[in-house]
């Protein structure tokens, strides 16, 4: 898994097993339509209390899944810090939260907040 920030997107791009196995796809957002952004320093524990889901579940280790109403998508491991952002570009998915090193970076480069 990977996330790249652009001038005009930012992606998070999935391994092929991830795909498979949490039952979603690449996720692609224009930056103009990321709402509120911002680190969680135990994302597996945000997404372990966000409901039912679908997908890869490893409960406290790893997830790749989405909620049941598919507003929410989830791709995070234990030991990494967390980038959440809001979505508003019409679609179903409302909340993107994903594990990657460079969480901070990324926060403070869509505007958000950091720890």
């Amino acid at each position: 898994m990977r996330v790249l920030l652009s001038d005009e997107y930012i992606e998070v791009r999935l391994a092929l097993w991830e795909k498979v196995l949490g039952l979603l796809g690449n996720i692609r957002v224009a930056r103009r339509h990321v709402g509120e952004a911002h680190v969680v320093e135990e994302p597996v524990r945000e997404a372990m209390g966000a409901g039912i889901k679908v997908g890869l579940r490893l409960p406290w280790l790893y997830y790749v899944a989405r909620t049941l109403r598919l507003d929410q998508a989830f791709v995070v491991r234990r030991g990494l810090p967390g980038l959440a952002f809001d979505v508003s570009d019409g679609s179903r998915l409302t909340h993107v939260l994903v594990s990657t090193p460079h969480a901070s970076e990324l926060a403070r480069e869509l505007g958000g907040a950091t720890p």
